[in-house]
Formats: structure tokens, sequence, C-alpha cells
């Protein structure tokens, strides 16, 4: 971890794309959802932004926080354990207004008066629906040398089939800045598609917030910037490494097997920008005897006696002897028994696959929900 301090502070919101992949959100947000073997989606974000030097993040949740929560705990493992700034984690009601906020606005008009009494120049937004290894010192410091009231991060690629409902893409002219801000956008081919990563000065932020709530807008993407292009310069900023965006069920299980790939995990999860997540003191995974594995990413506590194929297998999975396992996707502490054979499956936390069960899909993936025995 950097000591150097980016005076900038960090806004997450853990639940904004939580309609996306409901099966995954019934107990969690989309932050907590877990991801690449022993990760959770906020851990890449939070990780970033603490690799760049930024000691103060402020976690805006909604509902379904508990997990959440619990995950972060006092942020120690990110370093965030601090007098001023550190880790604040803020529930829906703990402010005045007793509701839960139903725009980015609203939520950030609650915590305007923190805001105020901040010391850091920059303000950093972003939303946990992707995993990336994103350089928020890079940003930070072309933020500056383009003199933008507001810079915004986007990616060439397609639309995702089912990310269509709810995305933002951007208009650029020849100096990168933003000219048209379109919601939904359903076009076909690369597009200018915002990552929801947004930074601007404190005193900024808190104007522009003000002013639109007194207009009663709640938006911050389309009825702040969108409607202010004219006024505002807003920036774009182009990322180009490895992203895994979740849109829905089948997203989330082909980017966890797209890291399968040594060259995909490699620059996600690389060196130079390391991911920290919350500790489990587990033993390193046991191959027992007559086990047969082949192309797994498997994390500490797990104990496979089976055969296991393409298979990203999170804590204290276990795999008993003849159970047959192929391209499935298999969360923390999953037991499979004897001569249980699953392919393209999903299973949650804390579920049991009984001896003998059958369960396989050629293509769109089976989801087993948390705790259920089957």
């Amino acid at each position: 971890m950097v000591n150097v301090n980016a005076n900038a502070i960090g806004i997450i919101f853990p639940n904004s794309y939580d309609n996306l992949v409901p099966e995954l959100v019934k107990k969690r947000t989309m932050a907590s959802v877990p991801f690449a073997s022993r990760y959770r989606m906020i851990d890449f974000t939070l990780s970033a932004m603490v690799n760049a030097g930024i000691d103060n993040v402020t976690v805006m949740t909604k509902e379904n926080y508990y997990s959440l929560m619990d995950h972060l705990g006092s942020g120690r493992e990110w370093d965030l354990v601090r007098k001023l700034g550190g880790l604040t984690i803020i529930p829906p009601y703990a402010r005045s207004q007793n509701k839960e906020y139903h725009g980015r606005v609203e939520a950030l008009y609650s915590i305007v008066g923190m805001l105020q009494r901040q010391k850091e120049q920059y303000i950093i937004i972003s939303d946990c629906n992707t995993a990336n290894s994103f350089d928020y010192a890079d940003f930070i410091e072309k933020h500056k040398q383009s003199g933008a009231d507001v810079s915004v991060v986007y990616q060439k690629c397609p639309i995702p089939e089912s990310a269509k409902k709810e995305n933002y893409t951007f208009t650029l002219d020849e100096t990168g800045r933003i000219t048209e801000i379109l919601t939904n956008d359903y076009r076909n081919g690369v597009q200018n598609l915002s990552m929801n990563i947004y930074i601007m000065e404190r005193e900024t932020l808190i104007t522009l917030v003000k002013d639109a709530m007194v207009r009663n807008l709640v938006y911050f993407e389309k009825d702040i910037l969108a409607r202010n292009l004219k006024l505002l310069h807003v920036q774009s900023y182009e990322y180009t490494g490895y992203c895994a965006r979740i849109s829905d069920l089948k997203s989330y299980f082909d980017e966890n097997m797209r890291l399968l790939n040594p060259e995909n995990l490699t620059q996600l999860i690389g060196e130079k920008r390391p991911v920290y997540t919350k500790i489990r003191d587990d033993a390193p995974t046991c191959y027992q005897a007559g086990c047969t594995v082949s192309n797994v990413m498997a994390a500490d506590g797990c104990v496979i006696e089976g055969e296991v194929e393409n298979c990203v297998l999170f804590r204290g999975v276990k795999i008993a002897a003849g159970a047959k396992i192929k391209n499935c996707v298999l969360m923390q502490d999953t037991v499979v028994e004897a001569n249980a054979e699953l392919d393209h499956v999903i299973t949650d936390k804390n579920v049991t696959i009984t001896a003998g069960k059958k369960l396989v899909s050629d293509n769109f993936p089976i989801y087993v929900g948390k705790r259920q025995k089957v």
C-alpha cells in the first residue's frame, strides 16, 4: 500500500446495480457479491483507491448491507483504520431524512455537512458493478491537467445485451470533452461505455448537489451532468485495462470463467496494484489422493477428493470422492457429496449438493441459492 496522500475522498455506492443480479443480492449488495475465488466486488474498487493513496473512503449503503459491513469491518485489511478519515460506512437510516435514497444526488445531499468538514480537494465517486485494475492516481493527475469541472471514465466496448436497459454512453469531441450523454443506449457495436467513475473538486460537487436538490433532481448523470454539458467542462478518461462487468447472472458466470485464463487473472490482480480482502485463516487447499483437477482456481480451505475441471472454487469448498464438477462457480463452504455431477452451476454460500444429484446445463448456468440443500 502507498502512503502518499492523494488529496481525494472516495465515495462508493454499493447498491447502484443490484437490480441486474436479483438472484445474487437477495441478502447482500452488488458490492459484496463474491468474485474471483476469494474476493468481493468492492475489493477491487476499494483496493484501487487505497493503492492510489486515497485514505478517506465513504461507503453509501442503501439496503441489504449487513454482509457488506461484515466483510469490510473496520477497514483493517485495506489499512483504513485511521483517527481522521479512514473507512466510513453510512447506512440509509443514519440520515436525518430517515429513509432510503432514490438517486445518487439524494444520497450525496445527506452527507453534504460531512463533506464540508473535509480537507481534501477532490472527490471520486464509483460504483461496484465492475472488477478492474484502475489507476486512480493517474486519473487524478489527468483531471488536474485537463482543467475540467468533472472527469468521467469510459471504456470502448460493445454494450452487453443485458446492460442495454441501464447504461450511459458518451459522445466526445476531438479533445475528449463529452458533448452528449445517452441513457440506456441500445446501439450495437463499440461505444464509449461509462464505467461509473467520476472525479471533481469537493466544492464543485457540493454546489452541484445543493442546486440539484433545490430543483428536485435526484440522478447525478442524467439530471446534473447531461443537462449541463454546455455549462460544465466534462472531460473523458479512457480505461484500457482489464474489466469484468457484471450485468446479469450469465455475465457473472462468464467473467469468473474468464479468470481461469492466467493472462486475464494477471491483468486483473497484478503485483503493482494488488487487491486486498478480508482474511479468513484457513489451511491451504487439500488435494486428496485420487482426485483429478484441471484448470481450477481454488481459494484456501478447499478439500478436493473428486474430479474438478474448469471451475472457480471459493474458500472452504468440499468436493467428495466420486463427484464430477465441470464449468462451475462454487461459493464459500459449498459441499458436494459423493457421486454428484455438476456442469454449468453457480452455488451460493453454504450450499449442499447431496450424494448422487445431477445438475447439468448446456449454456445458461443453474443457480442454487444461499444455504440451500439439493
